[in-house]
């Protein structure tokens, strides 16, 4: 009899610190303990604290392990499984309160949120279909199948307000009303996994933690607008999600919850997978079912929509994984269960990927309206060593930098527009005085420039005009006048371009230069950069009375600008230097300076 259970991560972050080989040794070291039948190790996905990888809960006490090495293992088999005493040196610190061991539930990072999306995420076996049903997996597409028609099917989703998770917000129920009104015929049901925002890993997750989430809630989707046969479109660079999805897919195939007659219905629908090599461009739906039909990505003027016209010419319907993910539960709990989460116009939670300058990097779900502050000061845990929080970039390459000023915004479609950003699929990364917002947008620029399709004029030429522009400013040979040039052109590609990816590509700029104005402003007429990061516009320069003259920085100096005498002060040739940082990265005495 089963009287532990052990959580592994098996997560892409857990895994890249060996967590596989520490799920290993605990199955190894539990035989050896003449446990085996006592205790289950399990895989798992995402916990969400990615920072504290590889990580590990043992239940029934919830104990929460983090950074775990192979060498702990041992330990936690013989002082926690064996004589039951937990080892609180590798206890999450945020649970440890004494003799206390508190519950993940009651930290700060997991208090604020509430799980939907992710409900099954660090929980469930993702390769094991039964641990699914378990958690009432696939009774939602049994309801719908067998007491729903597809009209009160779209009426359920339509009524709990749910939206696009992937970028613009538009509400999911009135996608599925204009592929159902189509005339009888082949109809697609696609899945955007093609998850290419820097800094985002949102999907990912919820595909590796959660594959049979998005399969069921596709089904469902497909009985609702008349289609027998849908396509999962995600990243080849997403080996671990790839083959949970391979596997979850052939499971329902064998428990006849994909094929033929389901659930003893008249209802048909299969599933495939469509391996996306990494263009960013094929986040956009008509870039992507142009791919899957096995043509280069490239988007398609609107209208028709993909609804009236999508994948192969047929009416299609694309929503993104982290939408999938809310929909079995609508179908189960209501639609005003849903529907009394969030805010007037933005209903349910919102998953973001945490990451940049802050203490808890991760994944994070919150009902949409909680404002950035309490997603930053409290979930995330502030900003580390000290330093002072700058602006969050919401939206990746799409979206805006969104400033101090506007922490107290509560995070939702509409008010993330008014200040000059958006959703996007919900990376959010978060930065410090020491970034420079030039940069940062200069950054963003040349992922978008690299990922443009080059089918439309004002994307594929303007967007590289205004990477030239930034490029000048931030080697210190830009002009006043470049600021108004810059904005100009921003304008021009937003209005100009043919589709999301060229119309947004101006935003980390636009936003930049409306709330950071002033660091433009210091490149082009100071030519200085105040975040010390554009290495054209500043120097380093070594502090005499600081100096001990140890000839540390002049030994590691790569192209030998430092020169001086033993216990005499240095001097850095600003000619020679090429402002690498390794001399401060060695000074001990904090001597070296950038200005």
């Amino acid at each position: 009899m089963v009287r532990s259970t052990v959580l592994v991560c098996g997560g892409t972050g857990c895994s890249s610190s060996g967590s596989a080989k520490i799920r290993e040794r605990m199955v190894e070291e539990i035989g050896k303990a003449g446990l085996a039948e006592e205790v289950k190790v399990v895989e798992t996905g995402c916990f969400g604290l990615c920072a504290l990888g590889p990580v590990m809960i043992v239940y029934p006490e919830g104990t929460f392990y983090s950074r775990v090495t192979v060498d702990d293992v041992p330990e936690i088999v013989s002082e926690h499984l064996l004589k039951g005493r937990i080892v609180t040196r590798l206890a999450y610190d945020e649970t440890v309160r004494g003799d206390e061991i508190l519950s993940l539930n009651d930290t700060s990072f997991y208090k604020k949120q509430h799980r939907v999306a992710l409900r099954n995420c660090g929980v469930i076996n993702p390769e094991n279909i039964d641990e699914y049903i378990a958690t009432d997996g696939y009774q939602a597409l049994g309801k719908v199948l067998t007491e729903m028609t597809p009209q009160q099917v779209i009426d359920t989703i339509k009524a709990s307000g749910l939206r696009g998770r992937g970028g613009a917000g538009f509400p999911t129920g009135n996608k599925w009303q204009f592929a159902a009104n189509q005339p009888a015929g082949k109809k697609y049901v696609c899945c955007n996994a093609d998850e290419g925002d820097p800094g985002a890993f949102m999907d990912r997750s919820i595909l590796e933690g959660d594959p049979h989430a998005v399969i069921e809630a596709m089904a469902i989707a497909g009985y609702a607008i008349g289609s027998d046969e849908g396509y999962i479109y995600v990243r080849a660079e997403y080996p671990i999600a790839v083959k949970r999805l391979q596997i979850a897919i052939e499971q329902a195939r064998e428990y006849g919850l994909l094929g033929k007659n389901i659930f003893g219905t008249d209802f048909c629908f299969d599933l495939k997978l469509r391996l996306g090599a990494g263009a960013f461009v094929c986040g956009e739906e008509t870039a992507l079912m142009t791919s899957i039909e096995g043509k280069r990505g490239e988007p398609r003027p609107r209208p028709p929509f993909p609804a009236i016209k999508g994948l192969f010419g047929r009416p299609s319907i694309l929503n993104n994984v982290e939408t999938y993910a809310n929909v079995a539960q609508i179908i189960l709990k209501g639609p005003e269960w849903f529907a009394s989460m969030g805010t007037e116009t933005s209903k349910g939670t919102k998953v973001f990927a945490l990451g940049g300058k802050i203490k808890n990097t991760g994944l994070v779900e919150i009902p949409m309206g909680t404002t950035l502050r309490e997603i930053i000061e409290e979930i995330g845990g502030g900003i580390p060593n000290g330093k002072k929080f700058k602006a969050a970039q919401t939206g990746g390459p799409s979206g805006g930098c969104i400033p101090a000023q506007h922490l107290d915004t509560p995070i939702d479609y509409e008010n993330l527009a008014k200040i000059g950003s958006i959703m996007g699929s919900g990376g959010l990364i978060v930065m410090d005085e020491d970034n420079c917002m030039v940069d940062i947008a200069k950054f963003f620029l040349e992922f978008t420039v690299d990922e443009s399709c080059g089918k439309c004029t004002p994307c594929r030429v303007g967007t590289v005009r205004m990477l030239e522009i930034l490029n000048k400013i931030t080697s210190g040979n830009g002009e006043m006048e470049d600021l108004d040039r810059l904005e100009a052109l921003c304008n021009y590609v937003k209005s100009a371009s043919l589709c999301g990816l060229g119309q947004t590509a101006p935003n980390p700029v636009l936003s930049t230069l409306q709330y950071f104005r002033d660091e433009y402003v210091a490149h082009v007429r100071d030519k200085k950069c105040p975040a010390h990061v554009c290495k054209n516009l500043m120097q380093y320069k070594i502090l005499e009375d600081k100096c001990r003259g140890c000839t540390a920085c002049a030994r590691k100096c790569p192209v030998g600008a430092i020169s001086g005498t033993v216990k005499q002060p240095h001097h850095i040739d600003p000619n020679k230097c090429i402002k690498c940082g390794a001399c401060i990265e060695t000074c001990k005495f904090g001597a070296i300076i950038k200005e």
